[in-house]
């Protein structure tokens, strides 16, 4: 399959997949984008980012991370179509521009960030049922893996009726109304017990300065994983042509109307309730039942449509591996389908019960995989690849270089901090812990 590109007009190759590409509007891929920065992840980033930053660390860490992240990502997005060919996976790219060693290691950093960030889904699409259900049941009889198993089987489901990523038109329409729902929900909620409330605590609490350290270092991994996919070229390979300029209108839109809501409720969240916000902000918020009931499924059914996007690239890996073809109502595609992908969602679902500690899952894939595949690669990517054709000055070449270097070292730092968080949670907790 060959595409003209009208970027470069430039004979565009495309690799084979079983998936659809280059059907999408620009809008809709920022949509796409979109539905991820205002997921149900927003609801904890008050607990998870502000709690432990404050107000000033908080707000500026915020702005930095939106600045840098869409600077960061459209240097992917302008690497796109490198050298002639379309590169409709990010270890392809990679590959590309360093040779084959690079694929191995860009898809290995690439699935252990997308297999993370469905865990943290599960577990807020856990929470939210479970709040949804506390409050009509006062025994507590179900608890947190429970609601997690739930939101498994109902993510298998979703994953088997929705062969693809470009087969989302009409979710995306549906994961913005329950966004919208949930953060304006959360928004008001709390606004009501912000003004009705004592004087709130906003002093950040450490338990000595080693807890100091490490916490601070892992809510920056939480500020970048906030705005983030560790997907963008396979988004991008849905874009029609020209695909580049397309994918940076599409990233314009998400870092400045789609930041919008999230800073809202990131916000008015830790205004409301200081440093007592919990990493998931329903449980804070007092008013009417149904108010809260409809927002809690709201975010439930929203983290589902979430979660298939960024499960998209195994599913696509999965069904060209095994030569899907055909129409995606096929007896046989549908129980492909869900045998494979719901072998990969009982396996997320398992793990996500047994270790339910959500900020400590936000680190560890900030720090392990977003921050490589974001900052890291996409500088030293864009350097390399300019350099071969001498388009850089030497003040260019020193901030791509500053770049990698700082978040190498950010990387390294926050892998500790992540992985000595879910090392004390593991101990206060057991596991299948109801949190």
């Amino acid at each position: 399959m060959v595409e003209e590109s009208r970027d470069d007009h430039l004979t565009v190759k495309v690799p084979e997949t079983a998936h659809q590409i280059s059907t999408d509007s620009w809008f809709q891929a920022g949509f796409v984008l979109t539905t991820g920065i205002n997921s149900v992840f927003v609801l904890g980033y008050s607990g998870t980012i502000m709690v432990p930053l404050g107000w000033v660390g908080g707000v500026v860490g915020l702005l930095l991370a939106t600045a840098i992240s869409l600077h960061a990502n459209t240097l992917v997005a302008k690497l796109h179509e490198f050298e002639g060919k379309r590169h409709i996976r990010y270890r392809e790219l990679a590959a590309q521009i360093y040779g084959r060693e690079a694929y191995y290691l860009t898809w290995a950093l690439q699935y252990v960030n997308l297999f993370m960030i469905n865990l943290g889904y599960l577990i807020l699409g856990g929470s939210a049922l479970k709040a949804c259900y506390v409050l009509f049941n006062d025994k507590h009889t179900m608890k947190l893996p429970h609601f997690i198993g739930i939101e498994g089987l109902v993510c298998i489901l979703f994953a088997v009726s929705t062969p693809h990523l470009s087969s989302l038109r009409i979710w995306l329409g549906c994961s913005t109304v329950l966004s919208m729902i949930y953060i304006i929900v959360a928004c008001v909620l709390a606004t009501n017990d912000g003004l009705n409330s004592p004087p709130r605590d906003y002093a950040i609490h450490w338990k000595s300065t080693t807890d100091r350290i490490f916490t601070t270092i892992g809510a920056s991994a939480n500020l970048v994983f906030a705005f983030n996919t560790g997907m963008l070229p396979e988004i991008q390979a849905t874009v029609r042509q020209p695909a580049v300029r397309n994918m940076l209108k599409a990233l314009y839109f998400q870092f400045s109307v789609g930041v919008v809501p999230m800073y809202a409720v990131t916000f008015i969240g830790y205004w409301a309730y200081g440093s007592s916000t919990p990493t998931y902000l329903l449980n804070s918020t007092s008013g009417p039942v149904w108010v809260k009931a409809a927002a809690n499924i709201s975010a439930f059914l929203q983290s589902v449509i979430a979660l298939h996007i960024f499960a998209s690239p195994a599913y696509e890996y999965l069904d060209t591996k095994f030569g899907v073809s055909g129409s995606s109502l096929k007896v046989t595609n549908i129980a492909f389908r869900f045998v494979a992908r719901g072998s990969y969602l009982t396996v997320s679902t398992l793990v996500s019960a047994l270790l339910p500690f959500l900020g400590d899952f936000e680190t560890l894939t900030g720090a392990l995989s977003t921050f490589p595949l974001t900052f890291i690669l996409a500088n030293h990517m864009y350097l390399v690849a300019k350099k071969k054709k001498k388009r850089l000055s030497s003040l260019q070449e020193f901030w791509h270089w500053l770049n990698v270097g700082f978040f190498g070292l950010m990387s390294l730092a926050a892998t500790i901090a992540g992985i000595r968080l879910i090392a004390v949670d593991s101990k206060e907790y057991h596991i299948f812990a109801d949190v």
